[in-house]
This record gives C-alpha cells, sequence and structure tokens, in this order.
C-alpha cells in the first residue's frame, strides 16, 4: 500500500522591488560620499577604511560624516535629511 506525503515549504513570497522617487546622476566634479557611524567600537576604522578604498577607485569631491547617538535605536531624522542633501551614495557600518 502507498501512502502519500504532503510537502510544505515554507517560502515567503518574492518581495516587490522598491519603487525609486528620483534618480541622482554622478556630478563631474566627484561622487558625493556619505558616512553613517552606528557608534559600535571600531565602526569608525572599519568606515575609515572604506572611505579610503573609495577614494582610491572613484573621485570623490566630499566626504560627510555623521554618527548616531545611539547604537540600538534608528538614525534620527535630522541625521538622514542632512545625508540626503549633502551625499549621493551613504555607506553605513557595524563593527567590534
Amino acid at each position: 500500500m502507498s501512502q502519500k506525503v504532503l510537502l510544505v515549504v515554507p517560502e515567503a513570497p518574492v518581495p516587490e522591488t522598491a519603487v525609486i522617487a528620483g534618480q541622482r546622476k554622478a556630478r563631474r566634479s566627484g561622487l558625493r560620499l556619505g558616512i553613517l557611524d552606528n557608534s559600535k567600537s571600531n565602526a569608525d576604522h572599519l568606515l575609515e577604511f572604506i572611505v579610503e578604498g573609495v577614494k582610491a577607485a572613484v573621485p570623490v569631491a566630499s566626504v560627510v560624516s555623521l554618527r548616531k547617538g545611539s547604537v540600538s535605536l534608528p538614525a534620527p531624522g535630522n541625521i538622514l535629511d542632512q545625508l540626503t542633501a549633502e551625499a549621493d551614495f551613504v555607506v553605513s557600518a557595524m563593527a567590534d
């Protein structure tokens, strides 16, 4: 006697991609790089290495580096607003 086996595959549906509100174009003078330090120990050192690597690979016009006040909380709106206004690309990192 053969038995039926029911297999359940717990896969979530594929998320739809986010809609891009607007696209920024790179400036001829170079990339405006934003850095968001999450305030964990050594994150500043890791981000410094990343900045130096980016500068070695592409022209960088400016770097704005901001630090969150708390590891466990999201970045406040004023920090996100400043990064939006002053950066074309933002890097955030965690380290220990």
